[in-house]
């Protein structure tokens, strides 16, 4: 069920990739090692991202909870996109936003690799919304 607004998640797979997804809300659920397998996709080593998303338990505590666990996600900040983490490393949680401001704020290594993973996810959507702005 969806963190945010409690909806069940529907199930995407994109190059041998499951990614969980809102279609309600737009949030999307990576499962712990799911980032490294999009930039090992990609040819990329860990990066910032990496670090940062290993920390999760220095991140603030949020509301959302996990959905492996009833552990409350933690707020992690990389770079000026903030993402909600299991604290017991089950996994990652992008709201839309999120998604859309990685995708603008990382172009190489690992932060790449999984930029152009959701850029390709969503492209249908990112271009329906830039069509209905311009």
């Amino acid at each position: 069920m969806c963190p945010v607004c409690g909806r069940p998640l529907v199930l995407f797979e994109l190059e041998g990739v499951e990614i969980d997804r809102c279609l309600d809300c737009g949030g999307t659920w990576l499962d712990a090692g799911e980032l490294e397998q999009l930039a090992a996709l990609a040819g990329a080593s860990a990066g910032r991202l990496s670090e940062a998303l290993g920390k999760a338990r220095g991140g603030r505590a949020g509301v959302r909870r996990c959905l492996r666990c009833p552990a409350r996600l933690r707020v992690i900040r990389v770079e000026e996109v903030e993402i909600d983490a299991c604290p017991r490393g089950h996994g990652f949680w992008f709201d839309r936003a999120e998604v859309r401001k990685l995708i603008g704020a990382f172009e190489e290594g690992e932060e790449g690799a999984v930029a152009r993973f959701f850029a390709e996810f969503f492209r249908a959507e990112l271009d329906a919304e830039q069509t209905k702005g311009g």
